[in-house]
């Protein structure tokens, strides 16, 4: 089910109404609810992968209990790793298993030995990526004695479950939800207007800027042979609204969605795209993947706390993994790699954490600098997105080697590129409306507060004929194939 769809609109109403007026007396019922909601939900698209999620619940919930009563720590660590080897191993067959199979081939194949297999028709589970990572954070910080195991069945499905993020994230901690689920919840007001008012954003950022944004950059893309090098970096601009538009508007529905049933999700971007070099750029995309890797994969293998190569090989890791997480695909892996380029001098100098606070905190504008810095992370991300949008390896090098030539200074041209102009328009207000909100959780959380009524609803107003004028056509989310 997609939150831009109206299977949605009339399934979130449903839910909200059975929650706060039908099973408010009970949590325990609240969080079934939940459960059945979710899996409904989830079920509406592939209802046979339910037993999936089903069985890591089980797993987990288990394995969590039984870390917390024993006390030998070689059984502990048995326990451990079989929840590691259980949920890596289904991510693994479902998401690589034919993309290691067709590369063993290939090695074998470049060594004389010609070797036959056949590759399966597996589909990849929704969302598998995501709700993997979050069980896993239960268990490890249950085996690290950071979090005590819940008793509560229901509880932990729910965690597991929940279907405003089941899908894409954000990828939550169990310290942070899990807890969420076992307190009594009241409906507040504010928080249930603020989240309507992130689930607004999130539906602009989605239709009306992703969605249209993907309708040049596929057609650049699937036809960039024929296409000179200055429309290629075009596609490339567009692809990186795309991606941004479409994630971090699932982010803003997935949070506000749940501030409706009085929970809170963490940050998942924060306008990154306004940041002034890579290292604050990977602290605003995908906040809750990076801190994920951070906390359970680079501190455990020794962080930045050695020396120069420990810190080299760590960082190679961290970025190869999370390249390799967001699919089967070497092109995915040439992205990491090259954000570890990008990221490597910051830290070996010392300079990651220079850019802390918000890009021209408490002004109108930058200064020079900050704006040339912006710029210049900015083309970075671009440059590197061309690796993530490509078919192949050889796709990207060849569309890199036509930006790098004297095609590049040809103006750009496309058929019915004409028809790309409203979008740049929109995109350009939407940098607008972000700039101007880039020191709230999202960019309209505040916009307005000040003005008169008429002024406010105006705006709201705006951006719901957007949503519904500008509608491209409904595509799926992209980090759903994740």
């Amino acid at each position: 089910m997609l939150f831009n769809s109206i299977d949605f609109a009339v399934f979130l109403p449903i839910v909200f109404i059975l929650y706060w007026f039908v099973f408010n007396k009970s949590l325990k019922l609240q969080n079934f609810l939940i459960v059945a909601s979710s899996y409904f939900f989830y079920g509406w698209w592939d209802w046979r992968f339910l037993l999936l999620i089903l069985f890591s619940t089980i797993v987990d919930y288990t394995i969590g209990q039984k870390l917390n009563k024993e006390e030998n720590q070689t059984k502990r660590k048995i326990l451990l790793w079989t929840s590691i080897l259980v949920n890596l191993g289904f991510l693994g067959f479902f998401k690589y298993y034919n993309f290691f199979l067709e590369n063993f081939v290939t090695v074998f194949s470049f060594f004389g030995s010609n070797i036959k297999a056949n590759s399966l028709h597996i589909i990849l589970p929704v969302g598998i990526s995501f709700y993997t990572f979050q069980t896993l954070s239960y268990t490890i910080d249950v085996y690290k004695r950071k979090l005590t195991p819940t008793k509560d069945f229901i509880a932990f499905s729910s965690f597991v479950s929940f279907f405003p993020q089941l899908v894409a994230g954000p990828i939550e901690r169990a310290t942070h939800l899990l807890p969420q689920f076992n307190r009594k919840r009241k409906f507040e007001y504010i928080k249930a207007v603020d989240g309507l008012r992130q689930i607004l954003w999130g539906l602009f950022k989605k239709i009306v800027i992703a969605d249209n944004c993907a309708e040049f950059a596929n057609q650049i893309f699937n036809n960039s042979a024929d296409l000179n090098g200055s429309t290629l970096i075009l596609g490339a601009i567009f692809f990186t609204f795309q991606i941004y538009g479409d994630f971090s508007g699932y982010s803003d529905i997935a949070i506000g969605t749940s501030r409706l049933f009085g929970f809170d999700l963490m940050q998942n971007f924060n306008f990154p795209y306004f940041s002034r070099d890579m290292a604050e750029f990977w602290r605003r995309w995908h906040i809750s993947l990076s801190t994920w890797f951070r906390d359970y994969l680079y501190i455990p293998l020794g962080g930045s706390r050695g020396g120069t190569w420990m810190k080299v090989r760590n960082t190679f890791i961290i970025f190869i993994v999370s390249g390799f997480w967001h699919g089967a695909n070497w092109t995915f892996i040439a992205w990491g790699a090259l954000n570890t380029i990008y990221f490597l001098p910051l830290l070996l100098l010392n300079k990651n954490r220079t850019f802390i606070d918000s890009i021209a905190e408490g002004k109108n504008f930058p200064s020079l600098k900050e704006l040339f810095s912006m710029f210049m992370t900015f083309s970075l991300v671009v440059f590197a997105w061309i690796f993530f949008r490509a078919e192949n390896i050889h796709h990207a090098f060849e569309i890199i080697s036509k930006i790098f030539s004297t095609q590049v200074f040809a103006l750009p041209y496309f058929v019915n590129g004409s028809l790309a102009i409203p979008t740049i328009i929109l995109i350009g207000i939407f940098v607008l409306i972000e700039w101007v909100g880039r020191e709230g959780q999202f960019a309209i959380q505040t916009i307005g507060f000040k003005w008169v009524k008429p002024l406010r609803y105006i705006f709201y107003y705006a951006i719901v004929m957007a949503i519904l004028w500008f509608g491209g056509r409904e595509q799926e989310f992209i980090y759903f194939q994740f």
